[in-house]
């Protein structure tokens, strides 16, 4: 009985791990899991816990500090002094040789210190915030950049899977052809230039294939990578390349609103201003006093020998307050050319969301740019292939009726070949062209 459990336990988790080496994903169902799982996605996460961390950490150096130190002594030779001898009924101008104090002693001290008064503590505050939103920001942002990668690292796969079936389909109608030629051959009716011809066609395919497969191979390890999952995974993607490029050309970006301000490249650079700001005021602050106050409570113990863990022993408490103010004078203008690299700073940070504006305005224009070309070209593409599929078994027919040379079926059989990759290419295109939209106006995958 034990036996049969054990097998049966070894077989689930068998099951199990195999189950975890396999992934089955639509491109949304992909974009979400990158955004939770991939490895940007993770240490962006962290980046905003240790924002967050580093806010709290700034904000404790306002509140009470309390420490405490124990400090053990021996004198293993004791110091001495030299005291005017006729203090002690001795000869005047001569010296007494003295030593002051216990051979050991031990004290304890705790001390609490409270910073009432900084300014650079206020703009450290001031500074934690605008770093958690930046941290916020790049998040954000790599969120962005990862629905984009997810999109086309999955449209890559789609493109080689798609054009291994077309490979496919393409070696069994030239090795039918060739079948046939061959046959033709062997009865006289046409030359062996023909065969060998279509030879060399179908050498040309398959070693066409051979690289595609291996390529696609790289296709799904490159997806898997950007989703955060081990290259080794088996990972099967459920939407279709033609699926894909229908839904991204039916996009209506005219209909999209588009704010500036929203964007997350603008709200990065209106940050970095913020902070540039707060590094002024920091430098500013420098000049401005600051007050502190601190009270410690201790105990101190003397002897000649190490009698201090003795009921005996006596103890002797003491305890001070104290406050500290810290007035700037004069640092010989060295914190006024602080201030004004400060400054300087800020005009460029200024300068810069500027530039990212009008560089977000020309990146938007861009994209729509190129979508629309990319939809055009979609639509060339298929009526091209169109086109190519007729001209191909026009030549065929042609061919078999002996009107047409091998190299004319050839050239057909290459124009169609060109064509079917430029139409993968195009939905490719499409779908990419898409993404880059989205990110230009600020926008997930809808």
């Amino acid at each position: 009985m034990k036996k049969t459990l054990t097998i049966t336990f070894a077989l689930l988790a068998s099951l199990i791990i195999n189950a975890q080496e396999s992934i089955s994903l639509s491109l949304e169902q992909a974009i979400d899991y990158a955004l939770k799982n991939s490895y940007s996605a993770i240490n962006a996460n962290r980046d905003i816990d240790i924002a967050k961390k580093q806010k709290w950490e700034t904000t404790t150096i306002g509140l009470p500090q309390i420490s405490a130190t124990v400090d053990y002594q021996n004198w293993i030779k004791q110091q001495v002094s030299l005291i005017p001898a006729e203090f002690f009924g001795g000869v005047e101008g001569e010296f007494s040789e003295v030593a002051f104090g216990t051979k050991q002693n031990i004290s304890a001290t705790a001390t609490l210190n409270q910073l009432i008064f900084d300014g650079s503590y206020i703009v450290g505050l001031q500074s934690a915030k605008v770093y958690l939103q930046i941290s916020e920001n790049s998040l954000e942002k790599t969120e962005l950049s990862i629905r984009e990668a997810v999109i086309n690292a999955y449209g890559n796969v789609l493109l080689s899977e798609e054009s291994i079936e077309i490979l496919k389909n393409n070696i069994i109608s030239v090795e039918k052809t060739l079948n046939e030629t061959n046959e033709m051959y062997k009865n006289g009716f046409t030359e062996e230039e023909d065969v060998e011809q279509l030879k060399i066609t179908l050498a040309s395919i398959k070693s066409n294939l051979s690289r595609t497969v291996r390529l696609t191979k790289l296709a799904y390890q490159m997806l898997n990578i950007t989703l955060g999952i081990d290259i080794k995974t088996n990972t099967t993607l459920t939407d279709k390349l033609n699926d894909l490029a229908q839904k991204s050309s039916e996009y209506d970006f005219l209909a999209q609103s588009f704010n500036i301000e929203d964007h997350i490249d603008y709200k990065i650079a209106k940050n970095t201003e913020r902070s540039n700001e707060l590094l002024v005021k920091l430098e500013q602050s420098k000049a401005l006093p600051s007050l502190s106050a601190f009270v410690n409570f201790g105990y101190a113990g003397y002897g000649q020998n190490f009698d201090f863990l003795k009921k005996e022993q006596q103890w002797f408490d003491s305890s001070l307050f104290g406050v500290s103010l810290n007035v700037p004078i004069f640092s010989s203008l060295g914190r006024s050319a602080s201030t004004q690299q400060a400054k300087i700073e800020l005009d460029k940070a200024k300068t810069n969301l500027t530039q990212t504006q009008q560089n977000l305005m020309l990146n938007l224009e861009s994209a729509k740019t190129e979508y629309n070309f990319n939809i055009e070209e979609l639509e060339t593409s298929k009526q091209n292939l169109a086109l190519a599929n007729r001209i191909e078994k026009k030549q065929q027919i042609k061919y078999v009726e002996g009107i047409s040379s091998s190299f004319e079926l050839a050239e057909a059989q290459r124009q169609l070949y060109s064509m079917q990759q430029n139409y993968l290419q195009a939905m490719l295109n499409v779908i990419a062209s898409k993404a880059t939209l989205d990110n230009a106006l600020n926008k997930p995958l809808n």
